[in-house]
């Protein structure tokens, strides 16, 4: 039997996971319908570019940082909360530069990060029974059946977010906001205030002087675009997949698929069977795709899943994205590591240490500790060391607020501290001074 051809809804052949009970499907396919002719939200020539950066990651020519909100609110739209988000991972992105001594390629889990998948499909209070809360794309997070009644006409607000919001980072990201020299004196004053100030000093004033070096050679950061404005990439996990089909297209240029919602999507650890929907629909789609891997997979299902995503092993195609724990990392990573580079495949390797180190207090804060997430981080280095690979980069879930929602870092929030600000719709994330604290330890391991 001749295999079918891929097209944007085959995915509707398979098993879908984590998809809405939507009340009624004739309205949820009529905004469907209305979202594939609209415009594209990006172009499949940005994609392209992206993925040629990403596969000098894969080469270990690159490093990547990727990280943004856990989920994005309709609520929380703002232009400052957007501008000061961008500016955390632009301070970010400065330090591990220079720290690696490699470009570092920038990808925002922003401008469509709206749904969330949920280990079970209600959740009962007080023995009320509704749905789950699975992100502003489809329903509310308010505790009542009306809010809770997902609502396809939500796919429509989200694109239009995410449109206002790409407008905003490109004029950021081209227009001067990330000029070098103004991103570096954001770091300076962040070390000067920094209890850690003195342990990230040395790599600043690295920094400084590289710069002043510059200066002197003639090198005028407003006369040069490469240390005056940045490429900016946009990505989500591609969960709703009719939001997903509708925003796919075929590129005039190549004939090529493009799912135009973002430069990248991924596809999670829930939802990553191989006979699924949702590997069936990222199968056909040419950006730059990724998977998240947790401690469960074995060497055989992360081969089996390079195989079905990247046939071609094309480097920059595919960012396998590892979420294992602080204390299993080190044993459960470098396996799938050496499987996988016998097998031919050179994907991009990036380390989420995030998922793998949520707990719950005793008074129900979902939240991480700052210190679990840096051991994450450090036992991925150290298994690369191991087997000779490239550590190509992190996925962290960050605000640029000043949230209490991770315990620790250079601040100490301690679990007394958690409800001052803990505004999170879903996942803790670390607040904009963890996040430079994280990048100059980051830094460390890469310096």
């Amino acid at each position: 039997m001749t295999e079918q051809a891929w097209t944007p809804t085959s995915w509707r052949n398979h098993p879908a996971g984590q998809q809405p009970d939507w009340p009624d499907p004739g309205a949820f396919d009529a905004v469907v319908k209305h979202l594939s002719t609209l415009p594209p939200l990006v172009f499949a020539g940005e994609a392209r570019s992206l993925r040629e950066q990403l596969a000098q990651v894969a080469r270990g020519q690159a490093f990547l940082l990727q990280a943004g909100d856990c989920a994005e609110s309709f609520e929380a739209f703002r232009a400052d909360a957007i501008r000061d988000k961008l500016k955390v991972i632009l301070q970010m992105a400065v330090v591990l530069t220079y720290s690696a001594g490699v470009p570092v390629v920038k990808v925002g889990r922003i401008a469509g990060q709206f749904a969330k998948p949920r280990s079970s499909a209600s959740e009962s209070v007080d023995g009320v029974e509704l749905p789950a809360f699975r992100g502003h794309i489809v329903n509310d997070i308010a505790f009542t059946a009306a809010a809770r009644t997902p609502d396809p006409s939500r796919l429509e607000q989200a694109y239009h977010q995410s449109a206002s919001t790409l407008n905003l980072l490109r004029a950021f990201t081209k227009g001067g906001f990330a000029d070098l020299a103004q991103v570096h004196q954001w770091n300076q004053d962040f070390v000067r205030a920094s209890p850690e100030g003195d342990r990230y000093e040395g790599i600043a004033n690295e920094i400084e002087r590289a710069l002043r070096f510059m200066h002197a050679c003639g090198i005028d950061g407003a006369n040069q675009p490469g240390l005056h404005e940045v490429d900016f990439y946009t990505s989500h996990e591609a969960l709703i997949l009719g939001y997903e089909e509708a925003l796919t297209r075929r590129d005039s240029l190549t004939g090529d698929f493009y799912d135009t919602s973002a430069h990248m999507v991924w596809v999670g650890e829930r939802t990553r069977e191989l006979d699924g929907a949702h590997i069936e629909f990222l199968s056909g789609i040419r950006n730059p795709i990724g998977a998240k891997i947790g401690p469960t997979a074995t060497a055989t299902d992360v081969v089996a899943l390079c195989d079905r995503l990247d046939p071609d092993r094309e480097p920059g195609r595919l960012t396998l994205i590892t979420r294992m724990g602080s204390e299993r990392v080190a044993d459960l990573l470098p396996p799938l590591l050496e499987a996988v580079d016998a097998s031919g495949h050179l994907p991009v390797w990036a380390c989420d240490p995030m998922h793998g180190n949520t707990f719950t207090t005793a008074d129900g804060h979902k939240t991480r500790r700052f210190d679990d997430i840096e051991a994450e981080i450090a036992g991925f280095f150290a298994a690369h060391r191991s087997v000779g690979t490239w550590p190509g980069g992190v996925h962290v879930e960050l605000t640029g607020d000043a949230v209490t929602e991770c315990l620790g870092g250079a601040d100490d929030i301690s679990a007394a501290d958690l409800p001052e600000r803990y505004e999170t719709m879903c996942d803790p994330r670390l607040n904009g001074r963890q996040s430079l604290d994280l990048a100059f330890r980051v830094g460390e391991l890469l310096h």
